[in-house]
């Protein structure tokens, strides 16, 4: 089956992206963010480059971060709880920027916020399932399949299943991939974190304990049976004729 059917015609009718991949923080994110500054003043707060939201090794920084809680706060050292959730990662390093500037505790900060282990399941039909961490905020539906190997043979291409979180909500969609134009405009072509893929097998003959799985595997049985039987009847034929 052909994916993308009709993406041909983009040549002559390019269509306009919609910059909407960039993520919104959500409750159970864990953050890194990072101060720096210039100024010799960050030596004794931040020790010139600080990694907020662990003490130790920057490897230990990195891998920890900030957990957003369940109110969609994070408590950011020095500043205390500060709103997350909702925001993008550019719109909350303003945010942290504006208070220590406005708090006086820095006069040119560079505040970088990036999200740690942004990730999507994916399951069924596909070569590689599993979960895939994602670097960055951009990650389409079709790289996400690409890099669990594609979907296998029998994977239902017209009929993509993908669940997701969106606030105190769990919505799904469907997406046929073998249409250009139902991929590219569908809500879930860019993927958001803890998004899950799942692509369904075309025939049930290929799932283990449907009915037509269990109706084959009975009758093999019974024919492997009646094919034992024939055989020991026609050897005493045989043995008798001798």
């Amino acid at each position: 089956m052909i994916y993308l059917q009709g993406a041909d015609e983009l040549a002559e009718n390019p269509q306009t992206i919609a910059q909407n991949y960039e993520l919104k923080i959500v409750p159970d994110d864990q953050l890194l963010i990072t101060v720096s500054s210039k100024d010799g003043e960050l030596l004794e707060l931040f020790a010139n480059s600080e990694t907020l939201g662990s003490s130790g090794s920057s490897s230990i920084q990195e891998a920890i971060g900030l957990r957003v809680d369940k109110q969609g706060q994070i408590d950011v050292p020095i500043l205390g709880k500060m709103q997350a959730a909702g925001l993008t990662r550019g719109e909350l390093a303003d945010n942290i920027k504006a208070r220590l500037i406005a708090d006086q505790y820095l006069k040119d900060p560079v505040v970088t916020v990036q999200l740690k282990a942004f990730k999507v399941s994916i399951m069924g039909e596909v070569n590689s399932p599993g979960v895939q961490t994602i670097s960055g905020d951009r990650v389409t539906i079709l790289e996400a399949l690409s890099m669990a190997g594609d979907l296998t043979p029998s994977g239902k291409r017209d009929n993509v299943l993908v669940i997701r979180e969106d606030g105190d909500q769990r919505v799904s969609y469907v997406v046929d991939l073998t249409s250009s134009e139902k991929v590219l405009t569908s809500p879930c072509y860019y993927l958001k974190q803890n998004d899950v893929i799942y692509v369904q097998p075309n025939k049930s003959i290929g799932v283990k304990g449907s009915a037509t799985m269990s109706f084959i595997s009975a009758s093999s049985s019974i024919l492997s049976v009646i094919a034992s039987v024939l055989s020991i009847v026609s050897m005493i034929i045989v043995l008798k004729d001798k």
